[in-house]
């Protein structure tokens, strides 16, 4: 897969592409996102509440999940993302993140509609599938043609771009995303990478993560404050359509005298311009 010049490496640590989904539903007068918390022994955002999402793997770009892909080329996704080539396989990772840590595919069976997963033999064949996706016994390609299933990137909207600060021991290159949850789909967190999971409108999230009673990192904050404004998931849609282009969002870490971390500052704190 070929990815862009801020998905190369910028300092001593390489930047690694990944892909985040936000899955909405519609809640009384409100919508709602759901979110994880990660496992406390994680590497990165330990203990944190995210989004579904991981790095974008060699096998999300294979040719043969770009011909299972309705409604998005990997021209057209190229060009979004501002890459040369390559670009579908963020979409394809969104998806394939959403089934392994969530249990929501968002992918479309022979009818033309999402696929359901309310029936308790689909269920128990599907979680089965989940699990072997995500340990890679089976490929999500593989899965897609026994089930006669085709990815809906067509409904995945492409938000915001984050990249990790130079300094950071793991840094990534992430693309967020939105996407309105199928109705005859309940996430549930895997219980290995996540410990953890949760409805909530994006206000309230907000005002948890500042009450300090869910811990989360900028970007996921920055993401719900998008959200935040709209009252159903046709405006939250609509919102994100008239993204166009994101612009990069490189933060950058502030040190005092001995080296430590003492803070982040972003591209739009005044003294961001004149740092190193």
């Amino acid at each position: 897969m070929t990815t862009s010049t801020t998905s190369e490496s910028i300092g001593d640590v390489p930047l690694r592409p990944a892909a985040t989904v936000m899955l909405l539903r519609d809640a009384v007068e409100d919508i709602e996102v759901f979110m994880m918390q990660r496992t406390t022994s994680a590497a990165f955002a330990s203990g944190m509440y995210v989004f579904p999402g991981g790095r974008v793997d060699d096998v999300d770009g294979a040719s043969e999940l770009n011909d299972l892909c309705d409604g998005l080329t990997d021209g057209e996704a190229s060009d979004l993302l501002r890459v040369p080539t390559g670009g579908l396989a963020y979409w394809v990772a969104a998806i394939r993140e959403s089934f392994e840590e969530a249990g929501v595919l968002l992918a479309r069976d022979e009818s033309g509609e999402y696929v359901q997963l309310d029936d308790p033999e689909v269920q128990r064949r599907f979680a089965i599938a989940r699990h072997a996706v995500h340990e890679g016994s089976l490929s999500l390609a593989e899965f897609c043609r026994r089930e006669n299933l085709r990815l809906a990137v067509d409904n995945i909207r492409y938000v915001s771009h984050w990249i990790t600060p130079v300094g950071e021991k793991r840094r990534f290159d992430t693309r967020f995303f939105v996407a309105v949850a199928p109705s005859a789909q309940e996430p549930l967190h895997d219980d290995k990478e996540t410990i953890d999971s949760l409805w909530v409108t994006p206000n309230d999230a907000l005002q948890r993560a500042q009450r300090g009673e869910l811990a989360m990192i900028p970007p996921t904050t920055a993401n719900l404050r998008f959200l935040a404004p709209h009252r159903s998931t046709s405006e939250a849609v609509a919102a994100a359509n008239r993204v166009g282009v994101p612009t990069p969002i490189l933060p950058k870490l502030r040190f005092d005298g001995d080296g430590r971390v003492v803070g982040i500052v972003f591209p739009d704190d005044p003294d961001y311009a004149g740092m190193a």
